[in-house]
């Protein structure tokens, strides 16, 4: 495959973890990657040994214009983007009730509207192209809220929902839509990245208090491998048939398996009552 021929990569969040594992993976196959983060020099050492394939960018996905001019750089640059992977973002950790309005706005923010206008960028090159992934780094907090991640939960259920819309939308334009969605990986989200507003309200303390302590001491433990996951990333983008979402990790799988048979246990329960709020038939 010439270097004009191999795929172009888009990756937002590429100082740690999923995205610095996934441009490298991507770099070593030889294929072009676009690697950003808020601090392009954070960034330099994987595009430093790529040559022409790589291009490293600063890019704070909440700022529209430095959305824009990066998508418009990497454009000129390598002449399209086949795969763009919204990884930027970070976890917030409350209680529901302690949660701070500063904290919450800047969590959506990062989580969710700076990956909307990253779409939304990179959207007009992929439908005049009839060609592309959209790849969204969700969480299993995309499918369940667990307590203390209340608001970390929101952004992703509403990541979720918004690339249900896309996928819909995408599909007759050949446009593929992804979320991944890990379980507890070891990468930087539990430690230095982790935003958390301490529990003093001691009747939260065994829910929400106890899962933020559990967070920290877990931070540096978790089973998942993000070199393994980018792997897994990769793959996807290969398959002529990708799937909608990708769950990662045994944690991941067993708690979304658990989580989807009880909420449809639990519509087929109440079916009967949810159905009879209609209009009878012929009114």
């Amino acid at each position: 495959m010439s270097a004009s021929e191999s795929p172009v990569w888009f990756i937002t969040g590429c100082s740690t973890g999923f995205g610095r594992e996934l441009a490298q993976a991507v770099l070593a196959r030889g294929w072009r990657a676009v690697v950003t983060a808020r601090d392009a020099a954070r960034v330099a050492d994987l595009a430093a040994g790529a040559g022409d394939h790589a291009l490293a960018l600063s890019l704070d996905v909440t700022d529209a214009e430095q959305v824009a001019t990066a998508v418009e750089v990497a454009e000129s640059r390598f002449g399209r983007i086949d795969v763009l992977v919204n990884n930027a973002g970070y976890g917030y950790q409350a209680s529901v009730e302690e949660g701070e309005e500063r904290e919450i706005r800047a969590q959506f923010d990062a989580n969710v509207f700076g990956l909307f206008a990253m779409t939304r960028a990179v959207l007009p090159g992929m439908r005049a192209r009839r060609r592309g992934h959209v790849v969204n780094i969700t969480s299993v907090a995309g499918f369940i809220g667990f307590p203390g991640s209340g608001y970390y939960a929101a952004t992703k259920h509403a990541v979720e929902g918004f690339s249900d819309a896309l996928a819909a939308e995408g599909a007759p334009l050949n446009i593929r839509v992804t979320c991944v969605e890990p379980g507890p990986f070891r990468t930087d989200w539990a430690g230095r990245s982790l935003r958390q507003t301490p529990n003093r309200i001691a009747d939260y303390a065994d829910t929400a208090g106890a899962r933020l302590r559990g967070t920290s001491e877990v931070s540096g433990k978790q089973p998942g491998d993000p070199a393994r996951a980018a792997e897994a990333m990769i793959r996807i983008t290969e398959e002529a048939s990708p799937p909608r979402h990708l769950v990662l990790g045994n944690f991941g799988v067993d708690r979304v398996t658990e989580k989807l048979r009880e909420r449809l246990a639990e519509v087929e329960r109440w079916s009967d009552l949810g159905r009879s709020t209609d209009f009878p038939a012929g009114e």
